[in-house]
């Protein structure tokens, strides 16, 4: 597990290289190597996880040099084979084994892995190339800056680090606000930052002098494989790593059966729940230690301060780079960096199962049909629906604005099959990326965590994804298969619990007299928000004067998305268009 950055045919400053480096230390924290070749560049901070003594990245093979940011969970079969080719290996790390797999299998060497990674190989035999591959559902973001005109990329981990290169500009992406407040964080491969993008799942790009070419590996989906079985074999292939391995554990069914799972392979196991100082709605952490008693998991409870939240929040929007409305990554941050702090470095989670098992209300709602399936379905993913986030926006925004939403993203919601099949490849290529996958990654990485999820792994989604409809939602209920897989493994009580959202009460905590409140007002003052000439001053004054009189989730949803995006834009001193900027365009 690294954080890993680098340019090609470019002119990079060493210290720009340097401050590249430092701005990501904390996701790798155990070493840093880089190397420059003529133009090109590459550099890994490294989180020690296989073999903690072995070679610092890149790793080399003659002429062609590679670094990564992930996991490969196969790559002691996979140096087996290399080495029944004539390959050799000086030492035990799972990305020591990359560049002879390019060298054997050329660019479709990603087809070969079993894991969660970004790769990036400097083939230098000829005419300089550079080859970028992720994995399959985006577990790990690589974020960069293509110039067509110079043909020179620069990469990075993260969109903080990213921005320390002199040639990435911080030009912000004007419909960006609008993105945002409709799918809750930008869906597709475009940022925050006009000229910031980021790799999709699944994907290898190609550079070289003449361009960069980009395509999409196909997905793959099983059948006929027994959900428990499988799901067993791969948290037990997850647990193998050479530093302490946790669970995360929220109470519910998802993370109940990792943890589950992990506890029938590791005796020894620990698990952690996060939760709020005081009382609170939707606290869920006596579910949790049902889960940990059963499974008989040592059990470690993570308690945050709501008056800490400001400055909690200050530094989650550093991390992540651009803004994410879901209040779960004050959790999120909180609960890793209490696993790190308890001597952790790698913990398991149940994120992806919604997506790909169909937990979710508005997956059930959308099943059931009707003339207005897609209008409600896509409200249920945004901040607040559409009219109401337009009436929110200066004349001058609002007249500007295109779909929130990337074109193929729509075609998917518009194609052929049921409507739950098109919902589900939605979320599994769009918002679960986006929207989860970057949050999990960037955040348990801020404390030098990693992260692994048991739901993303290639042969789950294949599985998931084979899926006939009834068995993801039939008769009101989600995620049937996944229910049935878990009988007589988690307490009933888990298991027959409503669901409910592993987030913070946001509408409880947003009130007049907290931290958080006073925060909000100040960061969302008429003068600051008239400077941006994006919302509407009186309209976001009276969204305080109706939480203050009659507190309501979707007003607090609101009021918090709009305290984050502006927490992004002080963090990354990001400028928008004036008033008259935007009536002169």
């Amino acid at each position: 597990m690294c954080r890993i950055y680098g340019h090609f045919n470019a002119v990079v400053a060493p210290h720009e290289m340097r401050t590249v480096a430092a701005l990501q230390r904390h996701g790798g924290p155990d070493g840093q190597g880089n190397g420059q070749w003529a133009g090109c560049a590459l550099g890994s901070n490294r989180l020690a996880i296989m073999d903690p003594a072995g070679d610092q990245p890149p790793y080399e093979a003659g002429a062609v040099k590679v670094v990564f940011n992930g996991e490969i969970y196969n790559h002691e079969a996979l140096r087996h084979r290399l080495r029944a080719k004539g390959y050799t290996f000086s030492d035990r790390c799972d990305g020591s084994i990359l560049p002879a797999l390019y060298l054997e299998y050329g660019d479709s060497f990603p087809e070969h892995i079993d894991g969660m990674f970004a790769v990036v190989v400097l083939d230098l035999r000829a005419e300089p190339r550079m080859v970028v591959a992720t994995d399959h559902a985006g577990m790990k973001p690589l974020f960069y800056r293509w110039d067509a005109e110079r043909r020179s990329l620069h990469f990075s981990s993260e969109i903080g680090a990213l921005l320390a290169f002199g040639a990435v500009p911080r030009d912000v992406w004007t419909p960006g606000l609008d993105a945002y407040l409709a799918t809750k964080t930008p869906f597709g491969e475009q940022t925050m930052f006009t000229g910031i993008k980021v790799m999709p799942p699944a994907a290898t790009a190609v550079c070289d002098l003449t361009g960069m070419r980009t395509w999409i590996r196909p997905a793959s989906a099983e059948s006929g494989e027994d959900i428990r079985v499988a799901l067993g074999d791969e948290v037990q292939k997850l647990l193998i790593a050479d530093v302490p391995v946790a669970t995360i554990t929220s109470g519910g069914l998802d993370s109940g059966l990792v943890t589950e799972f992990a506890a029938q392979v590791e005796p020894d196991l620990h698990t952690f729940n996060i939760a709020y100082r005081g009382t609170w709605p939707h606290d869920e952490r006596h579910f949790a230690r049902q889960v940990a008693d059963a499974t008989r998991a040592h059990y470690h409870q993570i308690e945050i301060d709501p008056a800490t939240f400001p400055k909690l929040l200050s530094d989650v929007v550093w991390h992540l780079g651009q803004p994410n409305a879901d209040p779960i990554t004050l959790s999120t941050y909180a609960l890793f960096r209490g696993v790190r702090d308890a001597g952790f470095t790698v913990a398991l989670t149940g994120d992806a199962a919604d997506e790909l098992f169909g937990g979710y209300d508005r997956m059930r709602e959308a099943a059931n049909g009707g003339a207005r399936w897609q209008t409600r379905y896509l409200d249920a993913l945004a901040v607040l629906p559409s009219a109401q986030r337009h009436a929110l926006y200066t004349r001058e925004y609002a007249h500007e604005l295109p779909p929130p939403l990337p074109d193929a993203a729509m075609a998917i919601l518009n194609g052929s099959g049921s409507v739950l099949r098109r919902i589900t490849e939605f979320e599994l290529r769009y918002r679960l990326p986006a929207y989860h996958l970057r949050r999990v990654d960037h955040l348990s990485m801020a404390s030098g965590v990693e992260a692994r999820l048991p739901f993303c792994q290639r042969r789950i989604v294949g599985i998931g994804r084979a899926l006939p409809d009834e068995r993801r939602i039939s008769a009101g209920n989600v995620k049937r298969a996944l229910y049935a897989a878990a009988r007589g493994l988690l307490p009933p009580a888990v298991l027959n619990r409503p669901k409910q959202p592993f987030t913070l009460p946001i509408a409880a905590m947003l009130r007049p007299g907290t931290a958080l409140w006073e925060f909000a007002r100040d960061m969302l003052a008429p003068s600051r928000l008239l400077h941006t000439g994006q919302i509407a001053p009186d309209r976001v004054q009276a969204l305080f004067s109706g939480q203050a009189a009659d507190p309501d989730p979707v007003t607090a949803l609101t009021l918090w998305a709009l305290l984050v995006y502006e927490v992004w834009r002080d963090q990354f001193s990001v400028r928008t268009r004036s008033l008259a900027e935007m009536a002169a365009a």
